[in-house]
């Protein structure tokens, strides 16, 4: 069993060395940081996400991006309250950011569970002693992130469908970047596209917009100045997020037990939760089985031969 778990931890760990549990949370404490995504039938296709992008996989800060992450918000679906959030961060945003657009080979199911609970995900790289970072449900779809630096952020998830994840997020910042302590708030719009292959893969698309608004003016002076810099950790950040997605649905297809053991090391998720990772991963190497057996003798059409008049 110990060899198992071993090997389920040298998979994820050989597929994103390094990289410390960012998640697609993990950019909203990653902007404040440095100055701050079931069947053919589900909706917002990839091709949706590239349109009037003249380079979907590069980072685009265009006054065009923005004006299009913001008429991509589902306003009238919010409620008063996530309004009050959303309005009082585009009133005064300092840095606007589209990530480059990322594609995916993941379980949807999967993938939707994982991006809703990102304290599952972080937990894994506790567990596993590569990140310090903690993420925490502190209430239904509000969680709190915190590093060893004093570096904090509270984010909760404003609107959820299969295509549209709306994150807010406000925290501090606390490091060498700034004299002092820093805070702000950041608002992300994850878009995911989905497409099912003949051979009953997903690949799906992620296209993240965020907006961050910082209270000091020293503190957005300097980061505006160091932007350029700081947009390629972010967009790194993101990119490997959306790769750990695919990585561990991948696992789950060859190794659903290994994934259902480390679910229940993850003591701070809620039992229901960890119950939950290891229900869905089993179901994903079921349908990874399926899609890969050939067809049955009495299953395969045969010809019909239409007989001469």
């Amino acid at each position: 069993m110990v060899r198992s778990q071993g090997g389920l931890a040298r998979r994820i760990v050989a597929a994103r060395r390094g990289w410390g549990a960012r998640y697609a949370l993990r950019c909203a404490i990653s902007l404040l940081l440095t100055g701050i995504a079931g069947s053919s039938a589900l909706a917002g296709g990839p091709l949706d996400l590239f349109a009037s992008r003249p380079n979907p996989g590069k980072a685009d800060t265009s006054k065009e991006a923005r004006l299009s992450a913001v008429q991509s918000i589902p306003i009238e679906r919010l409620d008063p309250e996530a309004r009050a959030k959303v309005a009082a961060v585009l009133s005064d945003v300092t840095i606007f950011r589209r990530m480059p657009i990322r594609v995916v080979d993941c379980d949807p199911h999967f993938y939707l569970f994982l991006v809703r609970h990102p304290d599952i995900v972080t937990g894994i790289w506790e567990e596993l002693k590569l990140s310090k970072m903690k993420v925490r449900e502190t209430g239904s779809g509000i969680y709190r992130l915190s590093e060893p630096s004093g570096t904090y952020a509270n984010a909760q998830y404003l609107y959820r469908t299969h295509d549209t994840h709306i994150i807010y997020a406000e925290g501090s910042y606390i490091g060498p970047l700034l004299a002092r302590e820093t805070k702000g708030r950041c608002l992300m719009i994850l878009k995911s596209g989905y497409v099912r292959e003949p051979d009953g893969r997903y690949y799906i698309t992620n296209r993240l917009d965020a907006f961050l608004q910082v209270d000091s003016a020293g503190a957005e002076l300097v980061a505006k100045a160091l932007q350029p810099l700081m947009g390629k950790t972010v967009d790194n950040n993101f990119a490997q997020s959306v790769a750990f997605l695919g990585s561990l649905s991948r696992t789950a297809e060859v190794n659903s037990s290994g994934v259902g053991r480390l679910a229940t090391k993850l003591s701070h998720v809620k039992p229901e939760l960890r119950a939950e990772l290891a229900e869905l991963a089993t179901k994903v190497a079921k349908k990874s089985a399926e899609n890969r057996r050939p067809p049955s003798a009495d299953l395969v059409s045969r010809p019909v031969i239409k007989q001469a008049e």
